[in-house]
């Protein structure tokens, strides 16, 4: 039954941000409801079967820009989605983590980065689980260069696995360090995007944050640390079990992980099957991220979609 909701939008700025570029955002709405929206004024009317979801939207949109934020086509998509499945985009894109070293606040995107984090401030050790994208290694950072400023911990330890300790990376050249580098370099670009090249380099002089490879983790236990394990799925069973093994106190973990892209020899990831083991201890808790909170290109997400349906099928 086809229905109309009026909305009034009493600032004239957020109406302009609402509509975006030539109506191209309450475009997105219509298609996405199958609605018909009408702009007159400072009045929105929105008629259809879905007009109540489609007016849900709109207001969550309104509640995003009055909290400074400015709307994106992305943004809209994704605050559409997150109606559909009974969340309010508004809690979720307006939850700020830090603010990085160019004054960009970092938040996240979707709600399962929401849950993500939500997690990572309640637990001591938080498992993120899902596909590339997802943001799961960035969000992890930002938590840590966080606490971090907060004085809740006094350093960083980002690790992970070296799958290829073997043959190949007798290849490259220089020291040990040198050669494991090219494993640990996306959590340095995260770092990187966090605080600067210039900070970046006095945290690591003073020993504030440390990167170093899994196989250096054994017999050390990390008192008042912020510790990463990005890349799990690519530990051995026991690796996983030794790392968790290395939590002091006041610390916190987060493990990071795709099921999906498992380069451990064998296949016998460290990951798998780990929510079974550990999922009923207080403190620790699973989030699992899915193609709809991949944020970077939208191939991406049907990238993943694909291979979903197609692993489903064999």
């Amino acid at each position: 039954m086809s229905t109309t909701i009026k909305i009034s939008v009493s600032d004239t700025h957020l109406m302009a941000g609402l509509l975006g570029e030539r109506d191209e955002y309450i475009r997105e709405v219509e298609d996405a409801f199958g609605v018909s929206v009408h702009v007159r004024g400072n009045e929105i009317s929105v008629d259809g079967e879905q007009a109540s979801d489609a007016a849900k939207v709109l207001d969550e949109l309104v509640l995003v820009l009055q909290q400074g934020q400015s709307l994106r086509a992305d943004v809209v998509r994704r605050s559409i989605d997150m109606v559909k499945h009974n969340e309010r985009p508004s809690e979720v894109l307006t939850d700020r983590v830090l603010t990085t070293y160019r004054g960009k606040p970092v938040r996240p995107k979707t709600a399962g980065q929401k849950r993500y984090l939500d997690a990572i401030r309640r637990n001591i050790v938080t498992f993120g689980v899902g596909p590339a994208g997802t943001g799961k290694s960035w969000l992890a950072v930002a938590c840590a260069v966080r606490a971090l400023q907060n004085k809740e911990v006094e350093r960083i330890l980002l690790t992970r696995p070296a799958v290829e300790a073997g043959e190949r990376l007798g290849y490259l050249p220089g020291d040990l360090m040198s050669k494991v580098d090219p494993y640990l370099r996306p959590l340095y670009d995260a770092l990187h995007d966090m605080v600067g090249a210039d900070n970046m380099a006095k945290l690591f002089e003073r020993n504030v944050v440390e990167v170093a490879p899994l196989a250096f983790m054994r017999g050390r236990t990390l008192n008042d640390s912020f510790i990463i394990l990005d890349e799990a799925q690519n530990t051995t069973p026991e690796q996983m079990m030794m790392f968790l093994t290395r939590i002091g106190f006041n610390s916190m973990c987060v493990v990071t992980g795709d099921a999906t892209q498992v380069d451990v020899a064998g296949g016998r990831s460290g990951l798998g099957g780990l929510e079974k083991i550990l999922g009923e201890i207080d403190g620790v808790e699973f989030v699992q991220l899915k193609s709809s909170d991949v944020v970077r290109h939208r191939i991406v997400q049907d990238i993943v979609d694909a291979y979903e349906r197609h692993e489903s099928r064999k």
